[in-house]
């Protein structure tokens, strides 16, 4: 038999019409173009983290916690940004590719920038954003000049489109205002705090009109799963930090197993809790939730870099160059754990709208186990083994998923199944 002869179209990459992707075409996966856009947020979440460890070993826990929220938000939205536009009109033609390009430089000035910002909050003079809003402007001028490609070619939804453009435009103004007006630190982080919203409103009034952008259900959930296995590179790297430490102070010990099995532990750990999300099933029935959903997932992807900061914060302690003690230096990976595994039960409660009794002991039992980490740490225990007994808490929700979860998961999906029917 013959093989009939490729198409055409997927023979060049000529300009093609934004005419909106098909929100129900199957087999839908990310491309080899978002994979490659997803790289540069590899870099920026790995200066991310660096900057919050080193902050987080000197003791400055103000500047540590405001400088990766404001980093965190800021890597998160920039890659939000494109990924929701991507899943409607990616038309992979030349000049969506070049485009593209163009915002990956921004993302990469973005993430040059975060070092300087950090240190300007620990130095609490004015907050110095200039470089992270340099790459910014960069990655707008883009956006922009895609969503106005768009409202010129799709017709249908050119309000949508032009809404996207303006509310960008206007968020962007206002982030150079707050550079050029030199602030102070207060005043900055209130207009930040302005801007914040109206970033994060102008989605929400957008994908109201006219139906809302054509994105794909399952293709948004598996570009989240993907952008959260790239925080979780941190900690990996978290976990080489700290594995060397223990190599260069004790040679090849037990507490160098240790600390390779906690690392990977953990990070096995949250991977298998986030995968345990029904997403694209939700939100293909249930387009209205994507919002909670979506900005939720900010905390639980900051949260798994943070994780991996404190990885390194403890690589830091075992070589005994942080000025914090042990009990801080275990509260720096704990308190992530848990904000990780709060905001997971958070967004399974918004996507399948039901909470289990068996939640309730999971999260019980998880808060006991990161207790007893915190305790041993205390009580003097090497930090190897507490980071062991850290590790046990995304345990607790992956045994108790596999051996009763899975049963309620199914039944509260079929439920909700049986309600759209109806």
């Amino acid at each position: 038999m013959n093989t009939p002869p490729a198409m055409p179209e997927t023979l060049h990459h000529h300009p093609r019409k934004m005419g909106g992707r098909d929100p129900h075409e199957a087999h839908r996966v990310a491309t080899p173009l978002e994979l490659l856009f997803d790289l540069t947020f590899a870099t920026a979440f790995g200066l991310a983290a660096s900057q919050l460890a080193h902050a987080l070993s000197a003791g400055h826990y103000g500047a540590a916690v405001i400088g990766f929220g404001f980093a965190s938000f800021a890597i998160c939205w920039a890659w939000i940004n494109f990924s929701w536009f991507s899943s409607a009109y990616d038309t992979d033609d030349w000049i969506f590719r070049i485009v593209t390009m163009v915002q990956m430089i921004g993302v990469l000035v973005l993430a040059i920038g975060l070092p300087r910002m950090f240190a300007s909050i620990e130095h609490g003079e004015h907050l110095d954003n200039s470089v992270m809003v340099l790459g910014y402007v960069i990655m707008r001028i883009a956006l922009v000049f895609q969503w106005l490609r768009a409202a010129r070619q799709d017709h249908a939804r050119r309000r949508i489109c032009l809404t996207y453009a303006l509310a960008v435009s206007v968020a962007q103004i206002g982030w150079v205002l707050q550079i050029v007006s030199n602030f102070s630190l207060g005043a900055s982080f209130i207009l930040g705090g302005i801007l914040l919203l109206i970033e994060m409103a102008g989605p929400y009034v957008a994908e109201r009109r006219d139906g809302g952008t054509p994105w794909h259900a399952h293709h948004m959930a598996e570009r989240y799963s993907l952008f959260a296995i790239i925080a979780l590179g941190e900690t990996v790297v978290g976990t080489i930090a700290a594995l060397s430490a223990v190599i260069d102070a004790q040679g090849w010990t037990t507490d160098a197993a240790l600390v390779c099995v906690a690392g990977m532990g953990l990070t096995f750990g949250m991977w298998w809790i986030y995968s345990m999300l029904p997403s694209a099933q939700v939100l293909h029935a249930h387009r209205e939730r994507s919002f909670g959903w979506g900005y939720g997932q900010m905390i639980a992807v900051a949260a798994i870099v943070a994780t991996g900061a404190g990885l390194h914060v403890a690589a830091n302690f075992i070589e005994h160059e942080t000025h914090i003690g042990p009990v801080a230096t275990m509260l720096t990976a704990a308190i992530p754990i848990g904000i990780f595994l709060a905001s997971i039960y958070a967004l399974y409660y918004h996507l399948v709208r039901r909470f289990d009794v068996l939640h309730v002991g999971l999260l019980l039992a998880t808060a006991a186990v990161v207790t007893l980490a915190v305790a041993a740490a205390l009580a003097g225990v090497d930090m190897a083994v507490c980071l062991v007994i850290l590790m046990l808490a995304p345990v607790v929700t992956v045994v108790g998923y596999e051996v009763w979860g899975h049963r309620y998961q199914a039944e509260a999906l079929a439920s909700d199944g049986h309600r759209q029917a109806g």
